[in-house]
């Protein structure tokens, strides 16, 4: 028959969702009561109608159903009080001086944790000077194949009027939030936070510089996050505020900047990139998208926007061509469904391209990882 101690180091097992932490740390557990073979575990949710219910209750089950002895599991959910809330909040926040945690300090200037000396998250901007180039679904899918591979990972859908990562990573509902802070979502392994989880999908939104600078600002400082390895930023195309504001609280952000193969679109994607001179950005790399297509029923490859931006644009702003993704509709279609197309169709030739990047960026993180910094006194 197994003890309650027992019972607690089975619980320590089921990591909160949102938090990524065990529930027996996190004060969610209230009580355990094991008599006959039967256990019953009374577990507190931050918040009533938490969207997480189903699945910690399943995962509670399961982890004390594995217990030799025990025949039945008994699952009660409750919600916190108030005081219980913000000892949650405190343990999560570890303090309030944990990295990425997000909150605000002693004054009531938001502290965004990834602009901080000791962050070690990589924040990765990716750009493009035009509408229609696939920034998106790049950043889609590097984000889901750097969380494949075993690396925590966010994305921030900062393209406010135009956001679209909700649906290409088939996430919906709204975060919960409490004691100041807001968990994001999650889907395909990546916390995701953005616009579109907390308006009607159907109304535009009519947001001018300040309010859009203080929506960034919120999704920076007020999300925890937790300890990411990485966070994508889906910036909106061209040059605006949005961009100028991420600079500003990000100024170590490294930017990414996508284009297409012909000249019209390397030379608009040429401007977003020359940005980062006057905000302290560095250009990580350049991605050509769209760039061959390869007929399925001849196997000719097709260069339908031409060919050479790519590599053009990363010597213009003396950096290098992560890679060219091919033309490939399922790439579209994956967007359309929320299955990023690493997921859907892991050996297409642009998911491999993919991948590519995603090992150099995952390459490029490690590679400063214990270095001393160049200070200057």
């Amino acid at each position: 028959m197994p003890t309650e101690a027992d019972v607690r180091q089975a619980l320590s097992t089921v990591k909160d969702p949102d938090v990524g932490r065990p529930i027996t740390d996190l004060g969610m557990v209230k009580h355990i009561a094991v008599a006959d073979g039967v256990v019953d575990v009374h577990v507190l949710l931050t918040v009533a109608g938490c969207p997480m219910r189903e699945r910690i209750t399943a995962e509670v089950t399961a982890a004390v159903q594995r217990l030799d002895g025990v025949r039945e599991v008994r699952v009660e959910v409750g919600t916190m009080t108030e005081q219980q809330r913000a000892a949650f909040a405190a343990q999560v926040r570890g303090g309030g001086g944990a990295p990425n945690a997000g909150g605000h300090g002693h004054g009531s200037q938001p502290v965004i944790p990834f602009a901080t000396v000791d962050s070690t998250t990589k924040v990765i901007a990716i750009a493009s000077g035009k509408g229609g180039v696939g920034k998106s679904s790049i950043t889609t899918n590097l984000a889901v194949a750097l969380a494949q591979d075993g690396y925590e990972v966010g994305i921030l859908d900062a393209d406010i009027w135009g956001y679209s990562i909700p649906r290409m990573m088939g996430v919906s509902g709204r975060p919960a939030a409490f004691e100041n802070m807001v968990m994001p979502l999650q889907g395909h392994g990546c916390k995701i936070i953005s616009i579109g989880f907390f308006i009607d999908a159907e109304r535009p939104v009519i947001w001018r510089g300040p309010m859009l600078h203080r929506a960034l600002q919120q999704f920076l400082a007020d999300v925890h996050w937790g300890d990411l390895d990485f966070l994508l930023c889906d910036l909106p195309p061209g040059t605006g505020d949005i961009a100028i504001s991420l600079a500003q609280m990000l100024p170590n952000a490294d930017m990414l900047v996508v284009t297409t193969p012909q000249q019209a679109a390397q030379r608009v994607a040429l401007r977003a990139g020359q940005t980062t001179a006057q905000t302290g950005m560095r250009v990580a790399g350049v991605i050509e998208n769209m760039a061959t297509f390869v007929a399925p029923d001849t196997g000719k490859e097709y260069r339908i926007f031409g060919e050479g931006g790519g590599i053009l644009l990363a010597e213009e702003l003396d950096t290098k061509l992560l890679g060219s993704i091919p033309i490939d509709p399922r790439l579209r279609e994956g967007a359309d469904a929320g299955v990023p197309l690493v997921i859907g169709a892991p050996e297409a030739p642009a998911s491999v391209r993919l991948r590519e990047i995603a090992t150099q960026l995952a390459a490029a993180k490690r590679s400063i990882v214990g270095k001393a910094l160049p200070l200057r006194f």
